[in-house]
């Protein structure tokens, strides 16, 4: 009774526009107020205890890095490289916002942030390229989602906490399924190209090239720094959070020579707003969980499915079908912070690896970041273009198909997810 009044709570607040976390934290409290032994006291220093975990510290980092990104010059010119290469392709402009996403997700970790800082520059560029704004439209918000599946991924880090598994075994088993389903947005965006007969960019001199491609290196590296000293061991993902941050500043202001001393307090506020919105949804979520732990709502649904006799497959099915539907009304760190406490004894019932359940999960996040009405990509993309979110809602949908499509391969074919961290760590 009191589990269904907590959501019932929650429901409501959502429905009436009361912020995510604010929903989530008041409909705990009062629950948790007028239902158990817990005090005012005991509840504010639990949300604050959620908040001292070392690896958090990782959130507010890849944010921060991110932004800097966007303002520093890095963006454009790793866009101005790819362009270089392969925007005389048919299809090519739709290609190099693919690759761009991808790079640029192994930098920032962020799903709006890749959508945005992307998108602004090659939105213009497609529908003066003589591409539908539409499609253009549904492929950015699409490309952008890579941004919480190639590591590092802020989605990871959350995930991670939760689970208590490395966060360095996840960005490893984030890493070939973020390749494979760029892959397969490629392939659709060259055939697309094709079948509509959308022509091909001047070719550039193989000078123009090689300039192009120096000019980007030091911000194209940066992906091979956070990673490599990540997977190498000389630091941890929360250590190379915070030298990206370092080394982000160094190439935009010193290299680049883009980032003044005036856009410096555009970004700290953008990174503060960002980190901000995550950090409150974490404490409120805490909250959200110690009820349903007091009242053991997650040993409870692992004894219904146990009593059920699912098999992994019946249970994907059915954790997917649930994201699906959380993730047109929810974000993907309120998506974790919710389910995950109670599916990880399910998870462990059926056998289930956890790094192949991350990356399922974090396809259905991207998922979440192109469905209506609480899609974050949409809602990015839609304001860049100026059109309505319909808009871009239409364009979007191919691309849902193929987010799926991928999810259902990397169900069944789970080495796609473990081949790095199962072969190369001996996991």
């Amino acid at each position: 009774m009191e589990t269904a009044l907590l959501f019932c709570i929650f429901v409501l607040l959502f429905l009436i526009n009361v912020p995510v976390a604010i929903s989530l934290a008041v409909a705990a409290l009062i629950v948790l107020a007028t239902t158990t032994d817990f005090t005012m006291y005991m509840i504010v220093q639990r949300m604050f205890a959620s908040l001292l975990s070392p690896p958090l510290m990782a959130i507010p980092a890849f944010v921060f890095a991110g932004v800097l990104m966007s303002h520093g010059g890095i963006a454009r010119y790793l866009i101005a490289a790819l362009r270089s290469w392969f925007g005389h392709l048919p299809g090519g402009l739709s290609v190099v916002t693919i690759l761009a996403c991808a790079i640029f997700a192994a930098i920032s970790g962020s799903s709006p942030a890749t959508a945005a800082a992307i998108g602004a520059i090659m939105l213009p560029a497609m529908i003066e390229g003589g591409y539908d704004k539409r499609y253009a439209m549904g492929l950015i918000a699409a490309s952008g989602t890579l941004g919480i599946l190639i590591p590092p991924s802020v989605t990871m880090v959350v995930y991670g906490i939760v689970s208590e598994e490395s966060i360095g075994k996840l960005f490893m088993g984030g890493l070939l399924p973020g390749l494979f389903l760029a892959g397969m947005l490629v392939v659709f965006a060259i055939i697309y190209a094709r079948v509509k007969g959308y022509g091909a960019g001047e070719p550039a001199s193989w000078r123009e090239r090689w300039t192009a491609t120096i000019k980007a290196l030091p911000g194209a590296f940066l992906p091979f720094f956070i990673l490599g000293s990540i997977y190498m061991g000389i630091v941890t993902p929360t250590e190379a959070a915070v030298l990206s941050v370092f080394y982000t500043i160094i190439v935009s202001a010193f290299i680049y020579r883009e980032l003044k001393l005036p856009d410096i307090r555009k970004v700290f506020r953008e990174a503060i707003n960002i980190s901000s919105m995550i950090y409150l949804i974490i404490a409120a979520a805490m909250v959200f969980g110690l009820f349903l732990t007091s009242e053991q709502v997650p040993n409870k649904i692992a004894e219904w499915i146990a009593d059920s006799h699912l098999n992994r497959y019946a249970f994907f099915f059915a954790t997917n079908l649930m994201f699906f539907i959380m993730g047109t009304f929810l974000e993907a760190v309120s998506i974790t912070l919710i389910t995950l406490p109670l599916l990880l004894p399910i998870i462990k019932a059926l056998n289930i690896d956890l790094i192949q359940f991350a990356v399922v999960m974090t396809v259905n996040m991207e998922l979440a970041m192109i469905t209506p009405p609480v899609g974050l990509n949409l809602f990015v993309v839609s304001a860049m273009a100026k059109q309505r979110v319909e808009e871009v809602v239409r364009g979007v949908l191919p691309f849902i198909l193929i987010l799926i499509a991928g999810l259902v391969i990397f169900i069944f074919w789970p080495d796609i997810s473990l081949y790095i961290p199962r072969v190369l760590m001996e996991r």
